[in-house]
């Protein structure tokens, strides 16, 4: 899978687990002299990072003889190096969305068609409810390649009949991947001849193709293991809070419109639906940057309804130096244009909150100093639980490192994090009045969010455990 969060290692998993350090460098290094030794000296490079990765995850899997390969593609599809596979055993594609346009293309059909490219001749492959014209993009593909393609059915029909399933990841997007995952698994065990698989639903003629252009699978009963792997699974990174004291992180990879959109639903409803702490006083931050092609200013618009009080801007660079920090090395991204760009986030910001202000009548507009949204002096209590709405008056601040950014945030009540030097990184008046209301706030809810790498790095500042 990728990319990882703290460790490069995680890419590479055996029964869930990381390999471990010693047979990552074993097969790491047997790997890359191999590849050293037989390559043509006419095009005498290495495969690129993922490529490399990519080909030492298949050594690994093959040495260490195991039962079943998960492979998740890298981009797309049709063109990604996993696809090198010729019969899997089953293939599945999830909910698309719009992500890697420069190479993917800019439209769902584009996409679909990259994504359809895994499909195989006779190979079983699994999709979910999808808008109607990437749909027949992925017919189309099937039908090209001879592919038998399903619809999988929503999980609430896996649940007739029986109590509902409970799931171990929160976001009512989850239950289409837990829907997807239940096919795959069944496609794999009757593969392997397993028994007591649970009797399939039958499919009422009427419903099977009425406005589909795809056949939907039947559902099925579930078995034991089944339900329990849907509520035990973890994924970090991916709607996880992380309780600290007065400070509460909540931490999700989301990096495309469709998933901040259920981003910002889950942290409405985990984080903002809290009982208020009894004094009243909460602060929301932001914690936010995003990488690549991606349309920065569509998603930081999604975020805006959830009023912030802080947004903090920041490169994924989990420190300043990074010479101790191998795995979350970008050798692609220099610091300054990771930096340009969260000024360019900042200001983005800033015109949004803007604009939304000028749209509320009753809200007075911000005052503007150095750049950065300020709050009126005359409203300075407002981070004291107002009445509802909620008042925008979001002061935007850029840090160059992860580490000073929630170090900031935190303001010494993390236990992980040392507190901010007293001669900050930041001497503007918003970073200092900020850090006053962040340290007698009873309650300090952060959203990390934007880029699975930023993630990553906030988790491995929060959770050191992970870096072992």
């Amino acid at each position: 899978s990728s990319p990882h969060l703290v460790q490069v290692r995680e890419r590479i998993r055996i029964n869930g687990q990381p390999i471990s350090k010693d047979l990552f460098n074993k097969y790491f290094w047997l790997v890359y002299n191999r590849l050293e030794e037989t390559k043509d000296p006419a095009h005498a490079s290495m495969p690129a990072y993922f490529r490399f990765l990519t080909i030492m995850a298949f050594h690994v899997f093959l040495q260490e003889k195991v039962d079943l390969a998960v492979v998740e593609v890298g981009i797309g599809g049709t063109y990604d190096c996993t696809n090198i596979i010729r019969t899997p055993v089953v293939c599945g594609v999830s909910s698309l969305g719009i992500d890697h346009t420069s190479i993917l293309g800019d439209t769902m059909e584009k996409i679909a068609w990259q994504k359809g490219g895994i499909f195989k001749p006779g190979v079983p492959a699994f999709t979910v409810a999808q808008p109607e014209r990437p749909l027949e993009v992925l017919r189309e593909r099937a039908q090209e390649r001879k592919c038998p393609l399903y619809l999988c059915p929503e999980l609430d029909d896996f649940e007739e009949g029986c109590r509902a399933l409970e799931l171990g990841l929160a976001g009512a997007h989850q239950r289409s991947n837990a829907a997807l995952a239940l096919q795959l698994a069944r496609t794999w065990l009757q593969r392997r001849g397993c028994q007591g698989l649970g009797d399939l639903k039958e499919v009422p003629p009427s419903t099977e193709l009425l406005g589909r252009p795809v056949p939907l699978a039947p559902a099925f009963q579930l078995t034991d293991a089944m339900i329990q792997g849907l509520r035990d699974t973890e994924w970090l990174g991916r709607t996880q809070v992380l309780s600290h004291g007065p400070v509460t992180w909540y931490l999700d990879g989301a990096h495309t419109t469709s998933s901040i959109q259920a981003c910002v639903r889950w942290f409405r409803e985990t984080a903002l639906n809290q009982d208020k702490p009894h004094d009243g006083s909460e602060v929301r931050v932001l914690l936010f940057n995003a990488t690549g092609d991606r349309d920065t200013v569509a998603l930081l618009k999604l975020l805006v309804p959830c009023h912030f009080d802080y947004a903090v801007f920041c490169p994924n660079f989990t420190e300043v130096s990074v010479a101790n920090n191998a795995d979350q090395q970008n050798f692609n991204v220099t610091l300054e244009n990771a930096l340009t760009r969260c000024l360019e986030n900042q200001r983005t910001w800033t015109r949004l909150l803007e604009e939304k202000a000028g749209q509320d009548p009753w809200l007075p507009p911000p005052l503007r100093v150095g750049g950065l949204l300020q709050p009126a002096p005359t409203r300075g209590s407002l981070l004291l639980v107002p009445p509802a709405p909620r008042p925008l008056n979001s002061p935007a601040l850029v840090f160059p490192c992860l580490a000073q950014a929630l170090r900031w945030v935190a303001q010494g009540r993390d236990p992980q994090l040392a507190a901010p030097a007293a001669s900050g990184a930041h001497a503007h008046p918003a970073a200092s009045s900020g850090a006053v209301l962040l340290r007698e706030a009873a309650a300090v809810r952060v959203l990390v969010t934007g880029s699975l790498h930023l993630v990553g790095g906030a988790l491995r500042l929060l959770d050191p455990a992970l870096s072992q």
